[in-house]
């Protein structure tokens, strides 16, 4: 038994419903109806001496919903009589529906709970029952959409240059030098016809449907020239053909080894 399992038993007898301990990756997470959101924040404020708050967020996760995740901590020394480690972080998670993507807010056990519910509700489209104003807080006024949404296209790939370009292709950088090259879109960027905004029933493409270029097409051994139809690189001239380096006397016009040709042996008259 370990402070995280303690903790999961504690929460499960407050509700009296199940409550999921998932420890397969970071920090220990509990799962929670989402019907008990906040009284479950309570218990492990007052009860499990989780006082400290550190983010709330969500995660977009398709068809599934919405998951909006907590993370809290319980700060305190750690002793031999007690599981818990020093600081013991934990993770509240609950899953709501994508189709009314709505949770009551955790203000009233976190007041920090505040800012982070606002950069939820305007990236996420989450509305947080109870909130004392669901102000925008990063976006401007006039924007539309909720950017952190899965089905968000990013226009802006679209309109400019990928900056984390790192193959040939993957922008204009590198079009003079290798032409040849085929574009290829970035992470998150639809076909150009594909993108911008769709009225609800419209028969426009689904921004979701992101087409890759379409792929080169192998090529096979027979469409392949054969080898006496390749041109040839270069014309190579017959052996007989080719330039000789240097006049080679005959056999019978060279000297013997041991003779000197006549000018050498001073042959001339005597008187």
């Amino acid at each position: 038994m370990t402070w995280y399992t303690d903790t999961r038993d504690l929460l499960a007898t407050a509700l009296g419903v199940e409550v999921g301990l998932d420890e397969g990756f970071g920090p220990p997470t509990l799962d929670v109806p989402a019907d008990r959101w906040v009284e479950a924040l309570r218990v492990l404020r007052d009860e499990a001496g989780c006082t400290f708050f550190d983010w709330l967020s969500a995660v977009d996760e398709l068809d599934q919903g919405f998951a909006v995740v907590c993370h809290v901590a319980r700060l305190g020394a750690a002793s031999e009589q007690s599981s818990a480690p020093a600081v013991a972080h934990l993770l509240v998670r609950t899953r709501i529906p994508r189709s009314a993507p709505a949770l009551a807010t955790a203000t009233p056990v976190y007041a920090g709970a505040g800012w982070h519910e606002r950069e939820t509700h305007e990236m996420f489209g989450i509305d947080f029952a109870g909130h004392p104003g669901l102000a925008p807080l990063l976006l401007p006024d006039e924007f539309e959409g909720h950017p952190l949404r899965k089905e968000f296209v990013l226009a802006a790939r679209v309109a400019k240059a990928w900056p984390g370009a790192k193959e040939p292709g993957e922008s204009d950088h590198d079009t003079g030098r290798s032409p040849s090259r085929r574009r290829m879109a970035p992470p998150g960027v639809p076909a150009a016809e594909a993108w911008g905004p769709r009225p609800p029933g419209s028969e426009a493409p689904d921004p979701m449907a992101v087409t890759a270029p379409p792929a080169r097409p192998a090529r096979g051994r027979g469409e392949r020239p054969a080898r006496g139809e390749r041109p040839a690189r270069g014309e190579r001239p017959a052996r007989g053909e080719r330039p000789a380096r240097g006049e080679r006397p005959a056999d019978g016009e060279r000297p013997a080894r041991g003779e000197q040709p006549p000018e050498a042996t001073g042959g001339g008259d005597d008187g």
